[in-house]
């Protein structure tokens, strides 16, 4: 998704990430940046949105329960690198 003007931060980038933010599991560098970004980008802000009462949702299904830090690790894993190959596939498309 893209909302079609230039950002600091790809909005691929963001929406991949916005999990990770919402449960404040990245450094501060990138959640100032995330936060910037959905301060200027209506269409990531309702994404955002949208995944925020997602999140809402599942706390209330599921109440206090957490995962297992292996599970937890594994995902971050796999988030980076779903946002590595985005971001590398983007550049590529673009030369």
């Amino acid at each position: 998704m893209s909302c079609g003007d230039p950002h600091e931060t790809d909005c691929r980038e963001v929406l991949a990430e916005v999990y990770l933010y919402l449960d404040l599991e990245c450094a501060e560098e990138r959640r100032t940046l995330i936060r910037h970004h959905l301060n200027e980008c209506g269409p990531c802000l309702r994404e955002y949105g949208i995944e925020q009462e997602v999140k809402a949702l599942v706390a209330r299904c599921c109440g206090n329960e957490t995962a297992p830090e292996q599970l937890r690790e594994r995902l971050r894993v796999r988030l980076t690198e779903l946002v590595v190959f985005e971001t590398s596939e983007s550049r590529e498309l673009a030369d």
